[in-house]
């Protein structure tokens, strides 16, 4: 992968003509090109539209692989080891239970909104960060960067999470642990359900499909706001390390791996 100079004017007048079906296939193969398409026309519905749908079809299979049973059993579970609510009474712990399964019932409609928030925060990390460094992309050429970099990583672990999860019995699937998908792509899966949940979160950072993610991600603020390698991967882990922070306060809330 060659080096991006700002300063090489064929590089930064070099215009990619490619229909929006088309970055979506090209993003596997030519991430670079497929990102400079994306800078002279930012796009991002069609593969919005995509993820979301693919989020919401997992979220949906999973709910039905699991059963309201099956949520019942880890909500107790949850409610029972953590000490702020171990100690409260069977009846208020069965009204917290039958909430949360309720609420598990919509969570394929709630997925979108959650991607969507997520995502446009962390376009606006990109952008803003992108800035800090001289970058000259808009706030779409961010948003475009941040749908497209996580796209492959999002189909293939699609695929890998329902092959996983036809195997799998309902039985033999945890829920806690399985809240960023049942294929670990991380040194995670080595620990049991005793292990801290913090320490989980943290082991299972270096993620394979992250990592692509954050790949894609440096070269597509790269192309499309004109700024060294270096600049935008430091962009990229600075995001990173912030939904690290995140994802750690999460499990210490919750008492499972985020």
């Amino acid at each position: 992968m060659s080096e991006f100079d700002p300063n090489d004017n064929r590089a930064s007048n070099e215009t990619v003509e490619m229909s929006e079906v088309a970055t979506l296939g090209n993003i596997f193969f030519e991430p670079e090109r497929t990102f400079k398409a994306l800078k002279a026309k930012p796009r991002f519905i069609l593969v919005t539209l995509i993820t979301v749908i693919l989020a919401s079809a997992f979220t949906f299979a999973f709910n039905q692989k699991v059963g309201e049973e099956g949520y019942r059993r880890e909500f107790t579970a949850q409610l029972d080891k953590n000490p702020q609510t171990a100690a409260m009474s069977s009846e208020d712990k069965a009204r917290t239970v039958d909430t949360q399964v309720a609420l598990s019932k919509y969570s394929p409609l709630l997925a979108p909104v959650a991607i969507i928030i997520f995502s446009l925060i962390g376009a606006l990390l990109y952008w803003g960060g992108s800035k800090a460094f001289g970058g000259e992309g808009g706030f779409l050429h961010s948003l475009s960067v941040w749908f497209y970099s996580g796209f492959p990583a999002a189909v293939i672990s699609l695929i890998g999470n329902l092959i996983v999860m036809y195997f799998k019995s309902a039985d033999e699937i945890d829920i806690g642990a399985s809240q960023r998908g049942l294929l670990q792509a991380n040194l995670g899966f080595l620990f049991g359900k005793d292990t801290s949940a913090v320490l989980v979160t943290l082991v299972s950072v270096l993620d394979l499909f992250a990592i692509w993610g954050w790949i894609l991600a440096a070269i597509g603020l790269r192309v499309t706001n004109k700024i060294s390698s270096g600049s935008a991967w430091a962009v990229v882990i600075l995001v990173a390390l912030i939904g690290v922070l995140f994802r750690v306060i999460g499990a210490f809330f919750s008492g499972n791996p985020s």
